[in-house]
């Protein structure tokens, strides 16, 4: 597979991304997102966010619960106007102030409510993984490009400070040819009902959750795509928390330079790790990807040095939410597009695959 990360790697020159001096086409006014789904992560993590936005600001909300949707309302000053529920959500493209839509449902929904803001003539921002399949992906994109629209993955990890510095350090050589990588991540999953361990509404388990990340990680941390991949998996069956996904995977790619990552996802313990290692140093993060308190160490065969990256007070989610507004002005692809999550979908379609298989599966090229 040859395909250019050139998004990655212009995220990795950008710093100040999102969070700088102002870009020519930047809006000039704050442009409106409508948040789709008003569980923990739409509610409780983006909405608040919207405060330390630049450029973006919410103006509706999408919910079956009306009685939450109303009161999701009154306390950001949003009419009932403002309010749409899952079966009148088509209704959003008569709303001018909606832009933007934000879709923070489960895996499963991904596609039927990106297609449907699309076609409202909406821009969207996608939640990850995009899809539950790599069909449900190529169907997202086409939506999006008939309408006209800019579609983006929620990769919020491309807009937090300390993981765009140690792609930076990376590009830069501070760690001289990269050999390896690892990428671990994962948590307790400890509610048998979640919705994450539903087949229908997740796509799958711990890989297309956590394994996101780690998949990512050894993406923009090697600025390559992988030609290769071998996957295992470990599930113990008698947990009827893993009666319909896996727990862990553990998967291995091979990139064209000669480079390895090992990358892991799990549902039964807590991790939160990347580590570069080069012929000349390491850069290691961990906590890697959480929504604060991320760190970072570089050294010659340990953590020799913490490194502080010099905006490393700037808010990821703000950054997310300014840099899909400023693309929809300018007309710029965000640097993690619709196509990005697409290569990702059909990456973890590889590594189910060879875990099934128990073999190498070598990655097609334009995969």
């Amino acid at each position: 597979m040859t395909i250019e990360r050139r998004d990655v790697l212009r995220s990795a020159a950008m710093l100040g991304l999102g969070l700088a001096a102002p870009a020519i086409g930047q809006p000039t006014r704050k442009l409106g997102y409508a948040i789709v789904g008003l569980g923990y992560y739409g509610l409780g993590v983006i909405i608040p966010q919207f405060a330390k936005c630049a450029h973006s600001r919410l103006a509706a909300v999408v919910s079956g619960d009306r009685a939450k949707a109303e009161r999701v309302a009154r306390e950001h000053g949003l009419s009932p106007q403002a309010i749409y529920s899952y079966a009148n959500f088509d209704s959003i493209r008569d709303n001018p102030d909606v832009d933007i839509v934000y879709v923070c449902l489960p895996n499963g929904l991904h596609a039927e409510y990106t297609i449907r803001a699309a076609r409202a003539g909406k821009h969207v921002l996608c939640e990850k993984p995009m899809a539950v399949s790599v069909a449900e992906g190529q169907a997202m994109i086409a939506a999006c490009k008939t309408a006209n629209r800019k579609l983006m993955i929620g990769y919020r990890c491309h807009f937090e400070p300390f993981n765009r510095e140690a792609m930076r350090l990376a590009r830069s050589g501070a760690a001289g040819k990269i050999r390896f990588v690892r990428s671990e991540h994962g948590f307790v999953q400890g509610d048998p009902g979640a919705w994450r361990l539903k087949r229908a509404l997740s796509g799958g388990g711990s890989l297309m959750d956590m394994g996101v990340y780690s998949l990512q990680a050894a993406h923009y941390m090697t600025g390559e795509e992988p030609v290769a991949v071998t996957a295992r998996e470990s599930t113990d069956r008698r947990d009827p928390r893993f009666a319909e996904v896996e727990d862990m995977i553990d998967w291995t790619l091979e990139f064209p330079s000669g480079a390895i990552a090992g990358c892991l996802s799990m549902y039964s313990a807590n991790q939160n790790r990347i580590l570069l290692m080069g012929d000349k140093g390491r850069i290691e993060l961990e906590p890697a990807t959480r929504y604060d308190g991320n760190r970072m160490w570089t050294g010659r065969d340990g953590r020799e040095r913490e490194v502080t990256p010099p905006d490393a007070q700037a808010n990821q989610f703000a950054g997310q939410l300014d840099h899909l507004a400023d693309c929809a002005v300018s007309g710029r692809e965000p640097i993690v597009s619709g196509e990005e999550g697409l290569r990702d979908m059909a990456i973890i379609k590889a590594i189910y695959r060879s875990a099934r298989e128990g073999r190498t599966v070598r990655l097609e090229r334009g995969a």
